[in-house]
C-alpha cells in the first residue's frame, strides 16, 4: 500500500514539526532536558544502526542502543540516518520523531520504478568485483555513475586477486587502465589469502562506507576478513548460472576496529539506472560531461553528428572508446520517461 500524497500545506506542517523536534533535541544537548510526557524519555540525537522493516535500532552518542518505531509522517528511514528519538521509560519501544538532514543518500529504484533510499550519510562506495564472475566494465560504470550522481567517493576493489593468472592478468589490466587514468583508486585484495587488507583498512578508516558489487564477488568474505567478529553468511557461486547468491538480509551499520563504519545492506545484482535521464547519465561520466558543450551542434546526440566532441575524443584516444560505448549501451536501457527529459 503506497503512502497518500500530501498537499503543500500538509508537507509544510510536517517539516515545521520536524524542525521543532530537532531544535528541542539541540536545546536538550546544550541547556538541559526537554520536557516530554507519557511513557517516553527525553528527545535526544542518535543514529540508525539496524533496520527491521517498520522498526529500527538507534544508537546514541554514548553507544547505547534502543529499538524504536517511527512516526508515519517521516520519510523512509535507512541505516546511517541521524535522527531525533525518544527512548522508552519502560520495556516498550522508543520513537523516532525526526530525521536530520542527510549529507548523501544512496537510492535505487524498486520494481515499480519508485526511487527508494538504501543508505544515508555514506562517504565512500567500495565497488567490489573479481576475476569470477567475469568482470564487466559496463557494470562497473553503472556503479561509478551511481556514486558520482550521489556525491559519494568511489573506490574499485578487485577481490580474489589470488585467482588472477598469467592469462587473465593482461585482460584485467587492460579493463582497469581507463579507470586508473581517470584517477579512480583501484585496490587489489584477497579475503582468503589475506592480501591487500591493510591498504583496504587505511581507506576505510574514519569513513562511513558501503560495499556494492555483483553477487559472488566476495563482499561478505571481505567484510569477515576485515571484521572477524561479525561472521556474515557467505554465499558461493551457483553451479548452474555461475552467478552469486545473495547473503545479506538485514541492513545494519558495522564498526571497524581501526575506526570507520560500514553500512551492510541487502545487495542487488546491479544498480538499475533506467530511472535517470541521458543528461544525468552523461554527468556520471566525469570525462565525457565536460566535452558535451564543445560539440558543433547544441542538440548533438553524440552518436553520428559531424563535429561531435565525444566521438572525436574517442577517435584520437583522448577518452576511452570502451567507456563511451558503455555510455551508449547504458543509455539504451533508460526508460521512455527519462529520455523525454533529455
Amino acid at each position: 500500500m503506497s503512502k497518500r500524497k500530501l498537499t503543500r500545506r500538509q508537507q509544510w506542517r510536517i517539516d515545521k514539526i520536524q524542525q521543532e523536534r530537532l531544535a528541542r533535541a539541540e536545546r536538550k544537548d546544550g541547556d538541559g532536558p526537554a520536557k516530554v510526557s507519557g511513557q517516553l524519555g527525553n528527545e535526544q540525537h542518535g543514529r540508525v544502526v539496524t533496520h527491521y522493516g517498520r522498526q529500527v535500532i538507534v544508537e546514541n552518542t554514548n553507544g547505547e542502543t534502543v529499538r524504536c518505531h517511527f512516526r508515519a509522517t517521516l520519510e523512509q528511514l535507512v541505516v546511517g540516518d541521524r535522527v531525533v528519538y525518544q527512548p522508552p521509560t519502560d520495556e516498550g519501544l522508543g520513537v523516532v520523531s525526526a530525521i536530520e538532514p542527510r549529507s548523501t543518500v544512496l537510492k535505487r529504484p524498486d520494481p515499480y520504478g519508485n526511487l527508494k533510499p538504501v543508505a544515508a550519510n555514506v562517504e565512500q562506495m567500495l565497488i567490489v568485483f573479481a576475476p569470477l564472475p567475469t568482470p564487466s566494465s559496463q557494470l562497473l560504470d553503472r556503479y561509478l555513475v551511481a556514486a558520482e550522481l550521489s556525491g559519494i567517493a568511489p573506490i574499485l576493489v578487485l577481490n580474489k586477486a589470488d585467482l588472477i593468472d598469467a592469462q587473465s592478468r593482461p585482460l584485467i589490466d587492460d579493463m582497469l587502465g581507463p579507470y586508473r587514468h581517470l584517477g579512480y583508486t583501484v585496490l587489489e585484495a584477497s579475503a582468503t589469502a589475506a592480501h591487500g587488507l591493510n591498504a583496504l583498512r587505511e581507506h576505510l578508516r574514519s569513513k562511513t562506507s558501503v560495499f556494492v558489487g555483483q553477487s559472488g564477488v566476495g563482499k561478505s568474505s571481505l567484510i569477515n576478513a576485515l571484521m572477524p567478529d561479525v561472521d556474515l553468511a557467505i554465499g558461493g557461486l551457483s553451479e548452474t548460472s555461475g552467478l552469486g547468491q545473495h547473503t545479506t538480509v538485514t541492513a545494519q551499520l558495522l564498526r571497524f576496529a581501526d575506526g570507520g563504519d560500514l553500512i551492510d545492506s541487502p545487495g542487488v545484482r546491479e544498480f538499475g539506472l533506467w530511472h535517470i535521464s541521458e543528461d544525468e547519465l552523461l554527468r556520471g561520466y566525469t570525462e565525457l560531461a565536460p566535452l558535451a558543450g564543445a560539440c558543433k551542434f547544441r542538440n548533438c546526440s553524440h552518436r553520428h553528428e559531424p563535429g561531435c566532441a565525444l566521438l572525436a575524443a574517442a577517435e584520437d584516444g583522448s577518452i576511452s572508446s570502451d567507456r563511451l560505448e558503455n555510455f551508449f549501451r547504458i543509455a539504451e536501457t533508460l526508460d521512455d520517461d527519462a529520455r523525454s527529459r533529455y
